[in-house]
């Protein structure tokens, strides 16, 4: 799994954070995301795809191929 971001789209609700704090954290500015891992564990899989599907900007994008 590859997990893309739209930082421009992001609208700093935090949900991916609560989802998944091992993959995704915020800016302090802003609230904007910030990826931490770009290729998360396995273990990790299903509460990335949870945070991509609550995402209410939708700026989390998975390339799961």
């Amino acid at each position: 799994m590859k997990v893309l971001i739209d930082q421009d789209k992001c609208v700093g609700a935090g949900q991916c954070v609560l989802a998944s704090p091992d993959v995704f954290d915020q800016r302090d500015e802003d609230g904007v995301v910030v990826l931490l891992t770009e290729n998360p564990a396995a273990e990790l899989y299903e509460e990335v795809r949870e945070a991509a599907r609550i995402c209410p900007a939708l700026a989390i994008e998975l390339d799961e191929a």
